[in-house]
């Protein structure tokens, strides 16, 4: 079984939900990766969302967009965002999955059946494609689900009952519901049709619902899990890692302390 599946199995049963932080690689270098991906992990993660720097990224927001400039500006290559995934998995009592977050440009340029070969090979149980249109996902979807890869697309709030079908049917992973209309970016409140929006993708899949953009506090954390099988935060914690560059343990520290804080939150989410 996919760890994707089997961790969102095991959460079910005990009546729980994904907490899945998003971390970027090669920020401020790929060393710091290798440290920052067990101590996020130790501090609470359920599922960890690791981010492919892209130069030209369609939904980021200015944090996001400038760790992966920084990254970039490294020199980084695939590879060694590979290395570092494997690394990480080859860990003693390693068990929390990895994804890939990656322009399709990038599974493009490789090739999908060699960029998921790759994937697996580096430890990484899955990926998300942003910018990759249900309309051109059947070969990526048919190697995903052949070769047991976790493949998930993005549903929008606009994005109309008909493609929403079509993109949940494509997905071999989780489900990667966007709160709101626009980019990536910490906000002071979530939309009110979010509760809505989740109801109608379960009524069109089995696959989990997570939820991601403008997650940024306890409150939001608790709100989203009363509707949805996941929690996903980005940008709040890639600010608390922009100091890394000068400042590795306290940066860090940062990351451990807004994972526990945000991932503790799941534990006071009222019944849906």
């Amino acid at each position: 079984m996919n760890p994707i599946d089997a961790l969102f199995g095991r959460l079910k049963a005990e009546g729980r939900k994904a907490f899945i932080p998003f971390v970027p690689a090669g920020d401020p270098d790929i060393a710091f990766t290798r440290e920052l991906l067990p101590a996020v992990a130790d501090a609470g993660a359920s599922l960890i969302e690791v981010g492919f720097p892209f130069s030209d990224p369609i939904a980021d927001g200015p944090v996001i967009q400038a760790s992966y400039t920084r990254a970039l500006g490294t020199g980084l290559k695939l590879a060694d965002i590979f290395a570092a995934t494997r690394a990480t998995a080859d860990r003693p009592g390693w068990s929390t999955p990895l994804v890939a977050m990656a322009s399709y440009s990038l599974v493009y340029r490789k090739g999908p059946a060699a960029f998921i070969d790759a994937a697996l090979a580096a430890g990484l149980s899955g990926a998300v494609v942003p910018d990759l249109p249900v309309e051109e996902a059947e070969e990526l979807a048919k190697l995903s689900a052949d070769k047991g890869f976790g493949l998930t697309l993005l549903v929008t709030p606009t994005t109309s009952p008909e493609r929403a079908e079509k993109v949940v049917k494509a997905c071999t992973g989780f489900v990667y519901v966007v709160s709101v209309v626009g980019i990536t970016g910490e906000r002071d409140k979530l939309p009110s049709g979010l509760r809505e929006m989740v109801a109608r993708l379960r009524g069109l899949t089995d696959r989990p619902l997570c939820v991601g953009f403008g997650v940024s506090r306890p409150d939001h954390v608790r709100e989203v899990a009363a509707v949805a099988d996941g929690v996903i935060v980005g940008t709040a914690l890639v600010r608390k890692l922009e100091t890394a560059g000068a400042d590795r343990a306290g940066a860090l520290a940062a990351a451990r302390g807004l994972v526990g804080e945000l991932g503790g939150a799941l534990e006071q989410t009222p019944p849906p």
